[in-house]
């Protein structure tokens, strides 16, 4: 693609006396497919699929959008010729603020050098592969000529948006709520390219959870029933003798419902954290995105707490004990409260500080191995490794918190299965730890650890179809 642009691009600039109109005529001419003199949205897509330049309909939008200054809908050789220029002016205001020597070059200690001073950490490697993608004669050095070409089509309009190829979060859901929320840009926020991945992600969350809510219910059945006879298969023959195949999805409604007001209260209180902790304009490191991170799973889990409540009161309870959520949560009303929503709420809390701590420091961990000891010839790790170091780091993120996890649990569902042992935090722990010993604290753990691969499988599945039905761009 870039020999491509350079062949129309390179020889006009080279010469000194070219007029600024030839130098984008070849350009327009073959994007004009029909030869009428004007370039609509389908072609401008068209053409820069068939010169391999696919940008995705929002970026491909954008360009439009901007270039078309009369608004006919149509794009004519004058408002494609300004857009470029236009576009190339912020581009060489990019490569400026790079080019930190002032040679015409741009090095890879150079590239470290600027996105440290955007609050980003990278080695000498990974910004090598920032150049190798972009450098096209091999010498390891970007130039003007080989930066223009590289950014002709992409809408990016500053540094920040240039430099951002990696992000934290792949929309996968596996069913537990602490972790990290996803980050937008300002460009994706106004462009509405957020809650379409958002949507995107709830829909895949709701499917992956629905698919592997068995193995879910079993882990709580394993969590509150402490006796050590209760083994994966004996188990599920358990919830199927007393209720058949379909108590298997037992407070499975509770938990897809919960998805939409808990995603959208983590990511408003997200973006609300970040502001207090950074200053405008400042880039979040990664200290303040694990408060902010931690702050808003807090906040959503205040928010959602009640339903956490009712999912384990349903997923325990028998057949005919409860006929749906809203018998649920008016029995428990009743009999125990407004309290009793709260139940398990201090080890709840407790657990989001190691589960995200561990998960965001495992995930920058491995990401960053990759980046230094496999990526080849691109920076983007691609979707499944993303996956992986997500799964690892998830994983991670469980083991630690899982002794908490199992005592809001314990504590969620005392009133019905304890009688009227009522024991706090502390004094479930003791009992757990004296009765059971240490690994006590982790029954459950292996239906929750099946689970994984399913759920990530399927939500990956279902995110990426759901991106692509919601128009969403690919970055």
């Amino acid at each position: 693609m870039l020999r491509w642009l350079r062949s129309f691009v390179l020889p006009a600039a080279a010469c000194q006396d070219a007029e600024p109109p030839t130098r984008y005529e070849t350009l327009f001419q073959t994007l004009d497919r029909n030869g009428d003199g004007v370039v609509d949205i389908i072609e401008l897509q068209q053409g820069l699929k068939s010169l391999g330049i696919p940008l995705g309909q929002d970026a491909e939008e954008k360009i439009f959008v901007t270039g078309d200054i009369n608004k006919d809908g149509k794009l004519d050789f004058e408002e494609f010729m300004k857009y470029l220029k236009d576009h190339e002016k912020k581009m060489k205001l990019a490569f400026k603020s790079l080019d930190k020597n002032n040679d015409g070059k741009i090095e890879a200690s150079e590239i470290v050098q600027s996105l440290e001073i955007l609050g980003l950490t990278i080695s000498e490697q990974q910004a090598e592969l920032i150049l190798r993608s972009i450098d096209a004669d091999g010498t390891m050095t970007v130039d003007w000529n080989e930066w223009r070409d590289y950014f002709l089509f992409n809408p990016v309009t500053d540094i920040e948006e240039i430099i951002r190829f990696w992000k934290h979060s792949t929309g996968i859901d596996i069913g537990d709520s602490l972790t990290i929320p996803d980050e937008f840009t300002e460009d994706e926020k106004k462009s509405g390219q957020w809650w379409r991945q958002l949507l995107a992600g709830g829909i895949a969350g709701a499917v992956s959870r629905t698919s592997t809510a068995p193995l879910d219910r079993l882990k709580v059945m394993m969590q509150v029933h402490g006796s050590k006879s209760m083994n994966i298969f004996g188990g599920f023959r358990q919830m199927i003798k007393e209720g058949g195949v379909r108590s298997l999805w037992r407070g499975n409604g509770t938990n897809v419902i919960k998805i939409a007001p808990e995603t959208a209260v983590k990511f408003w209180a997200y973006e609300q954290y970040k502001k207090l902790l950074t200053e405008e304009g400042q880039k979040i490191g990664t200290l303040e995105r694990f408060i902010s991170g931690s702050m808003a799973g807090a906040t959503a889990q205040t928010f959602i707490y009640p339903m956490e409540v009712m999912k384990t009161r349903l997923a325990v309870g028998k057949t005919g004990q409860y006929s749906g959520i809203y018998d649920c949560a008016k029995k428990i009303l009743k009999h125990e409260g407004f309290g009793a929503f709260y139940k398990g709420y201090v080890p709840n809390l407790l657990g989001i500080i190691p589960y995200a701590g561990i998960d965001l420091a495992v995930y920058e961990l491995l990401k960053s191995h990759w980046l230094d000891n496999f990526a080849k010839d691109s920076v983007n790790p691609g979707v499944m490794v993303l996956l992986g170091c997500g799964a690892l780091s998830s994983t991670c993120g469980q083991l630690a918190s899982y002794p908490l996890a199992l005592v809001r649990t314990r504590m969620q569902a005392q009133a019905m299965v304890e009688g009227a042992s009522q024991l706090n935090m502390v004094g479930l722990f003791r009992r757990i730890i004296s009765k059971e010993g240490v690994p006590g604290l982790y029954r459950g753990i292996t239906p929750n650890f099946m689970k994984v691969l399913p759920a990530v499988g399927i939500s990956y599945v279902v995110y990426e179809n759901m991106k692509q039905t919601l128009g969403v761009t690919q970055k």
